[in-house]
C-alpha cells in the first residue's frame, strides 16, 4: 500500500484490512471459520474498521482528504459499514464466525465490502485479489499500531 495516498495512511491500512477480510468469502472459510489466530476474529475486523475512525458514528465523507481520496471511496466504505454493522447489531459482538457467515444478510456484507476494498486498493495501486495480510504483517506495515 502506498503511504502517500492520504495523510492518515495507517488508519487507511486498518480500514482496508477489515474491508478486505469482509469482502473475501474464501478468506472467511479458510481463516475465520477455523479460527486462525494470525488473522483475528470478525470482532477484531470490526474494530479495525470503526474503532479509531468512528465510521460507525460518522460518514466516511467526513474523512475525505485524510483517510479517503474522494466521494466514491467514501460512499463505498459507508455502504459496507452499514451492512457490517446491521449484521453485528443483530447477532452481537462475540458470536462464533458461523453465526455471521450464515446470516441472511451476509452476502450483502461481502458484496459491499468487496466493492469498497477494490475501490481503495485501486487508488493505492494494489492488487485487490491478493490474499489479506495477517495481523502481524499489518502491524509491521503500520509501525506497530
Amino acid at each position: 500500500m502506498r503511504q502517500s495516498t492520504v495523510p492518515w495512511w495507517r488508519w487507511r491500512a486498518h480500514v482496508r484490512s477489515a474491508l478486505h477480510m469482509f469482502g473475501d468469502p474464501t478468506f472467511q472459510r479458510e481463516c475465520w471459520l477455523p479460527g486462525r489466530p494470525e488473522y483475528g476474529t470478525i470482532t477484531d475486523a470490526v474494530y479495525r474498521l470503526v474503532g479509531d475512525s468512528w465510521l460507525d458514528r460518522w460518514s466516511a465523507r467526513t474523512y475525505i482528504g485524510c483517510l479517503f481520496v474522494d466521494d466514491d471511496e467514501a460512499a463505498a466504505v459507508d455502504a459496507a459499514v452499514v451492512e457490517i454493522l446491521a449484521v453485528l447489531h443483530e447477532i452481537g459482538e462475540d458470536a462464533p464466525a458461523p453465526a455471521y457467515l450464515t446470516h441472511a444478510r451476509w452476502p450483502q456484507v461481502v458484496g459491499a465490502s468487496r466493492a469498497a476494498h477494490v475501490a481503495l486498493a485501486k487508488t493505492d495501486e494494489d492488487d485487490p485479489d491478493a490474499s489479506p495480510d495477517s495481523l502481524d504483517v499489518l502491524r509491521i506495515r503500520t509501525g506497530g499500531r
